[in-house]
């Protein structure tokens, strides 16, 4: 479990300095401006630590599944080994899928200007400057990505539906305490995480606003990784006696 949160706290700590540092800069010196190249790369990077997050919180779940509902066989299904490969096809499959969403939104001609309404290069953003029939291809791939995000919804659901099953079939009060406390966390930000992207990403155009955009891509960009190691920290006795006394 602490491997997967070492590789969940780094690809935190990649998506904010993906878009905060520049954010600031641009903040200090009173302007907007980025270049091409970094448009790019902030694209790159963004969709590539989000990729991963996700792919690595349902390997997460499957990890909890396994701990849970196979204690006995967890050193043989999830040893060093399997737990380096399992992290590296996350990170694997969000560079994957960085590199086809990057090399897609930027094949587009933009036919409505270079003025990006947001404080960081989002495909969304850029989408609404490509000519109205050239986007459809990036938006193929938008759609393929959800299906993958929700074909990993679902494996999250089922493995929690028979983690709950087997919690509910323990003896000891204790050990259904300790099964709870070891998946709340991992839910908690499951379910942070998917709320403020999905709110993002499938809102009504007809509530579409820049300064409600602007919110809602503080929400989902800035939010989870800021959030993450708070929620996961909760398990630390320390720090929950530190929270209760303030």
């Amino acid at each position: 479990m602490y491997f997967f949160l070492l590789n969940l706290a780094l690809l935190d700590l990649g998506c904010i300095f993906t878009t905060v540092p520049k954010a600031i800069a641009n903040a200090l010196w009173d302007t907007r401006a980025i270049s091409y190249q970094g448009c790019v790369a902030q694209v790159l990077f963004f969709v590539f630590f989000i990729g991963a997050e996700y792919s690595l919180l349902t390997v997460m779940a499957y990890d909890r599944y396994v701990a849970i509902c196979k204690p006995l066989h967890y050193r043989s299904l999830l040893g060093s080994r399997a737990c380096a490969q399992t992290a590296a096809a996350a990170w694997g499959s969000g560079f994957l899928n960085a590199v086809l969403h990057m090399a897609n939104t930027f094949s587009l001609p933009l036919c409505q200007g270079n003025a990006v309404d947001q404080f960081f290069c989002e495909i969304p953003q850029i989408l609404k400057l490509s000519c109205s029939d050239a986007y459809l291809r990036e938006l193929g791939a938008l759609v393929f990505s959800f299906s993958l995000a929700f074909g990993c919804f679902v494996f999250i659901v089922l493995s929690y539906v028979q983690i709950f099953k087997a919690v509910l079939r323990m003896p000891s009060e204790q050990g259904r305490h300790k099964a709870f406390s070891t998946c709340l966390p991992h839910l908690v930000v499951v379910s942070l995480f998917l709320r403020t992207g999905i709110f993002a990403y499938l809102n009504p155009p007809s509530i579409s606003s820049p300064s409600l955009d602007l919110v809602v891509a503080v929400l989902y960009s800035l939010l989870p990784p800021a959030v993450n190691p708070l929620i996961y920290s909760m398990r630390n006795k320390e720090i929950k006696h530190a929270v209760r006394k303030l």
